[in-house]
């Protein structure tokens, strides 16, 4: 038998069960999302899952199930079942879907926090960094940075220097496979029935370190490659794991590009440390490109802001903007697409 309420099931989530039609069935939450089929976590056991007619065709696909997701089904064999409905989704974190410019994919939902994981190697980029914070901003995600395989030989003063602007407003873990400390450091961020979502690059070390505080191997991981002396990528797919005694850890897998969809200027501003500037300028809407009195170009050419933080500041703006943008575009294009067809349709009837 399961507990679901060590996998975040509370009172709130059954009022919404119970304004389902289905609410007499039996529910779940999505613990492993696979090409076709989800793997759900019930009361009584774990099922192979497939979406019923009216979740296919009376959805877009980005509202299809994702890890993290609670669901209601109906078991239809043994270990097998039909996705029936979904309760609405609630702290998602989202990201861009590859290859498009105005569509959403979901990684994991009902996230607590999540673990931004980087190496401290050729990975570690603080740009992306900046990229993850603002898309959890959007959903109210708390983040933490951890990074991994301080065994490397590295510069910690230029490290914590690069990530001046965000260690002082999350929680940062300097962590190693070799030292069982920093893996405990991680294990006291996480509480009973939380969860959290691990993201990062391929062959940071994601899974290693959920399988390191689970204290058993749940999840498959490589070895290190003797060629680039880096990890390789294991995971593929979005999977969940129950910590004993504490929370729910999501794995996914790296991604080389993180598309962000948040359009909030003052989010942005404030992930970057740069609103303390923005109140200063001359002008209220000023965009701190070429303003007379921006007191945020000001500042850099001071040297109190990092020329690095502002240039990606303009460009995490222009690309959420042009996403909201084509967003805009494609609702556009369905609204007439969809009232030329009910003209056809009614014409056909008329000649009819």
């Amino acid at each position: 038998m399961n507990n679901l309420s060590l996998y975040g099931w509370n009172e709130s989530l059954f009022r919404q069960k119970q304004k389902s039609v289905y609410n007499n069935c039996m529910h779940g939450r999505v613990s492993v999302t696979h090409k076709t089929c989800y793997t759900v976590v019930s009361e009584d056991t774990f099922y192979s899952c497939e979406l019923s007619g009216n979740m296919i065709y009376g959805r877009e696909y980005p509202e299809y199930p994702c890890t993290g997701d609670w669901v209601i089904f109906q078991p239809v064999d043994a270990g097998k079942g039909i996705i029936l409905d979904m309760l609405a989704r609630e702290k998602t974190l989202y990201r861009l879907k590859s290859g498009t410019v105005s569509e959403k994919q979901a990684v994991a939902s009902y996230v607590d926090k999540a673990f931004i994981v980087q190496s401290l190697d050729d990975n570690f980029n603080v740009r992306r960094i900046e990229r993850f914070m603002l898309q959890l901003a959007d959903e109210n995600i708390q983040p933490v940075l951890v990074l991994t395989k301080t065994d490397l030989e590295f510069n910690k003063d230029e490290t914590e220097a690069a990530i001046r602007h965000i260690s002082g407003k999350i929680p940062v873990v300097f962590t190693s496979i070799y030292s069982p400390d920093s893996i405990e450091q991680l294990r006291e961020l996480i509480s009973p029935c939380e969860t959290v979502v691990f993201t990062g690059s391929s062959g940071v070390g994601k899974s290693t370190l959920i399988n390191l505080l689970c204290g058993q191997e749940i999840l498959q991981t490589a070895a290190i490659s003797d060629h680039t002396g880096k990890g390789k990528h294991t995971s593929t797919r979005r999977e969940m794991v129950l910590m004993d005694k504490s929370g729910v850890l999501i794995d996914t897998p790296g991604v080389k590009v993180f598309g962000v969809t948040n359009n909030d200027n003052e989010t942005l501003s404030e992930v970057l440390d740069i609103s303390s500037f923005e109140g200063q300028c001359l002008f209220r809407d000023c965009r701190h490109v070429n303003e007379k009195g921006c007191a945020v170009i000001k500042a850099v050419e001071n040297g109190d802001l990092d020329p690095g933080v502002y240039e990606s500041y303009l460009k995490l703006r222009k690309e959420a903007s042009h996403y909201t943008a084509s967003v805009h575009e494609r609702r556009k294009y369905e609204k007439s697409f969809s009232k030329l067809v009910k003209r056809a349709k009614n014409s056909s009837f008329k000649n009819y």
